[in-house]
């Protein structure tokens, strides 16, 4: 049990490291300054990429996604795998359900795909697959919501974090009871309330990203987008669209 707990703690870093940090890097240790950190996006965009005139312009506008979610919420998400819906509720985190809100509404986690999936841990998803897009939100950081009672227990769906006000737009679903986590600044604001089979039968074969393991490399998926993911893991699932549930 001991050994288990310390494989999570590990696991625990190597997310919180993943999100917002230096994108060539995704693993290194998680203390440094994700701004300071953060080399300018490459000089171009992959071939495959849309003109940015062709993206909607809200989705180049993180600073005008600011409405209040409301108390509880659901959203769809239709995936290559099937169809799970997440319940959210603002009094567990208001500033994640807030951003949840919006991205949902902006069409955001269309055509992302779920790029770090760990049997038995996490799956973790939030990469714009448009490079332009994944720029403008990179640093469009919300404020930390303090822990409200509520763990991340298997299906909770949680913001992942590279420090205090880091978060932006990377999130991951729990596989598994992972409470150790509860007291690191990951902040649940909803649960899984229908379709937890499909997260469960999501493409797990990459595992770890690189270089810690042989998964995609998340400063590519930020600067390359889906061109990359499709290129060189093309089994990852992806989400088809995600939308408010009536």
């Amino acid at each position: 049990m001991d050994m288990k707990r310390n494989l999570l703690a590990l696991c625990c870093l190597l997310l919180a490291s993943a999100c917002a940090r230096e994108p060539a890097q995704p693993v290194s240790a998680p203390e440094s300054a994700p701004a300071a950190a953060s080399p300018a996006p490459a000089p171009s965009a992959p071939a495959a990429a849309p003109a940015a005139a062709s993206v909607p312009a809200a989705l180049l506008a993180p600073e005008k996604a600011i409405e209040q979610a409301p108390a509880v919420f659901k959203a769809k998400f239709a995936t290559t795998k099937g169809d799970f819906t997440v319940e959210v509720h603002r009094d567990w985190a208001p500033h994640g359900a807030d951003r949840f809100y919006n991205l949902v509404k902006l069409g955001y986690f269309d055509d992302a795909a779920f790029f770090r999936v760990i049997d038995g841990f996490m799956v973790q998803f939030g990469i714009h697959g448009l490079p332009q897009v994944s720029a403008k939100w990179r640093d469009a950081n919300i404020p930390d919501d303090p822990a409200a009672g509520h763990s991340n227990k298997r299906g909770a769906a949680t913001f992942a974090t590279a420090g205090p006000n880091t978060r932006t737009t990377q999130l991951f679903i729990n596989y598994a009871d992972n409470g150790n986590l509860d007291g690191m600044g990951f902040t649940p604001f909803g649960q899984v309330v229908d379709g937890m089979s499909v997260v469960d039968s999501l493409y797990k074969g990459y595992g770890e990203g690189a270089p810690q393991g042989t998964g995609p490399d998340q400063g590519r998926v930020q600067t390359e987008g889906n061109a990359y993911l499709q290129r060189d893991f093309p089994k990852l699932d992806t989400i088809k669209t995600a939308r408010l549930a009536q």
